[in-house]
């Protein structure tokens, strides 16, 4: 009985994500901003705040996102 529940809770731990997520999707920003998918891709386009092209894929530094965020009025 007991052995199963600590089976149980184990594999629930091995889901988890060991780590902080340091960068957005450009639909994240879109999320977070309540804007549309154009103005999300035309501010990165702008580079209001770093990002990268990985493969096909845009990523957006959360730090530096979160800073110009924080500097917005």
């Amino acid at each position: 009985m007991f052995e199963d529940r600590i089976a149980q809770m184990n594999s629930e731990a091995a889901v988890q994500v060991p780590y902080d997520k340091r960068t957005y999707t450009v639909d994240e920003i879109q999320d977070i901003l309540s804007i549309s998918r154009p103005t999300a891709y035309a501010l990165v386009k702008k580079n209001e705040f770093r990002s990268i092209r990985v493969g096909g894929h845009i990523r957006v530094s959360k730090k530096s996102f979160d800073d110009w965020l924080d500097t917005q009025a």
